[in-house]
């Protein structure tokens, strides 16, 4: 059984795949690559490790090769990249002018309660909901009261002298 030595240029260590004869396709490859991998809705690009050579699809690429593996989204579909940038409580960029006049600013829909009705961009309610709700979660734990244990301490982990087993005589006297 021939071998070829593949790895994914984000990972650092080789896998092998095995298969029939001196070479195999880098179409037939991929297809093994993407079974085993069990990897969908992306194409894959191989190239040799040490030459920086890309194979094509016909490419025949010769037993106990090192190759290296990029992913690459599938025609049509949009890379999901993209990373949400949090804001800091209560401080937005300032809206962008609005061709119609009717719609709510963001400073009013951040006061507004009911969004799904309010006149306003989708992007503007959802930056509102991001930011109620972020809102309601800060303020609730920074104005919760603290729960003490009979020692006068706040409850977490006690101290062995506020919390002790009653002994069978002190519930009877």
């Amino acid at each position: 059984m021939s071998c070829v030595h593949y790895r994914f240029q984000s990972r650092l260590t080789y896998d092998s795949l095995q298969f029939e004869g001196l070479n195999i396709s880098a179409g037939e490859l991929k297809r093994q690559i993407m079974r085993s991998k069990r990897l969908k809705f992306c194409q894959l690009k191989i190239s040799n490790a040490q030459t920086d050579e890309e194979y094509t699809d016909d490419a025949l690429i010769p037993k106990n090769t090192s190759v290296i593996i990029r992913r690459i989204p599938a025609a049509g579909l949009k890379s999901s990249n993209r990373r949400f940038v949090g804001h800091q409580a209560g401080r937005w960029r300032e809206p962008s002018p609005r061709a119609d006049p009717s719609l709510l600013s963001l400073e009013q829909l951040l006061k507004t309660e009911n969004l799904a009705e309010a006149k306003a961009s989708e992007e503007d309610k959802l930056k509102a909901v991001m930011y109620q709700s972020s809102l309601c979660y800060y303020s609730s734990r920074a104005a919760a009261p603290r729960r003490t244990s009979a020692c006068g301490r706040a409850q977490g982990f006690p101290a062995a002298s506020c919390w002790r087993w009653t002994t069978q005589t002190e519930r009877e006297s």
